[in-house]
């Protein structure tokens, strides 16, 4: 079967687009924009992510430079019979300046197969927002997953030393338990937001004000130099409202436009 593959880098500065290189199934979009950050818009054509698919968005900042990059809609992983979907994201964020990575939710098929890695290197007065958020299944259809394999990591360096470091994985094992107390709790909506930057422990009080959804389960902690909250939901519309509100309390930006609330 014919596979899909696709590559998007962007490269930016202070006073715009420097680069921008495109291949496949991959794009990036750069709107004008009259307000907030200067943002790029990744999309995926081939519509999802099957077995054997690759895709690679790239985003690279020059020193003093600040953007907002997103995804143009929610990627889909499919039902894969065979090799697992790769996916990547490689953002580098120059010396003084600031990107929030905040891409729109990645919904499950049963039976599928993603392996991802998110990799952000921060100059050492850089900083970065950024956002994952996970759906298991297509809710309004009513699917329950059965087969699943994910691999999910996101990994940020500061001047080359790792300060962050998150993983997820599941797999076919793991689903019955998600429903406990320990797990997912019956959630079937996922998200993490982080804030990697020195004063980001500020916002730590303002943050745990802004988390008052109904039907959500959030909690937040500030290690040092990080702020990370973790959120669950029964479903992505009460999750995507609740991000909405941490986005619009925690940043002085307006949301990506591309957003559907």
């Amino acid at each position: 079967m014919q596979r899909s593959s696709g590559r998007a880098h962007v490269v930016m500065g202070p006073r715009g687009i420097v680069d921008l290189a495109q291949s496949g199934s991959a794009k990036a979009m750069l709107p004008r924009m009259t307000a907030g950050l200067p943002e790029i818009v990744f999309l995926n054509t081939s519509g999802g992510l099957a077995s054997g698919d690759r895709l690679e968005f790239g985003v690279d900042l020059r020193p003093r430079t600040r953007a907002l990059a997103t995804t143009q809609t929610a990627e889909r992983a499919y039902r894969a019979e065979a090799g697992p979907a790769r996916a990547a994201v490689h953002l580098r964020v120059g010396q003084g300046a600031w990107l929030d990575w905040l891409p729109q939710e990645t919904i499950l098929f049963d039976g599928a197969r993603l392996t991802r890695e998110t990799r952000i290197d921060l100059a050492p007065d850089a900083g970065c927002m950024l956002l994952e958020t996970v759906v298991l299944g297509r809710l309004a259809m009513g699917e329950r997953l059965a087969r699943l394999s994910l691999t999910d990591r996101r990994i940020v360096r500061r001047a080359g030393r790792v300060v962050h470091h998150d993983a997820l994985g599941l797999d076919d094992a793991a689903l019955p338990r998600l429903a406990g107390a320990a797990m997912l709790n019956g959630a079937r909506a996922m998200s993490t937001l982080t804030v990697i930057a020195p004063n980001a422990a500020d916002l730590l009080d303002r943050a745990r004000g802004l988390l008052d959804e109904p039907g959500v389960t959030a909690a937040a902690s500030a290690p040092p130099g990080r702020l990370i909250l973790r959120l669950l939901a029964a479903d992505g519309w009460p999750l995507r409202r609740q991000i909405t509100r941490l986005l619009a309390g925690l940043r002085p930006d307006p949301l990506p436009r591309i957003w559907q609330v």
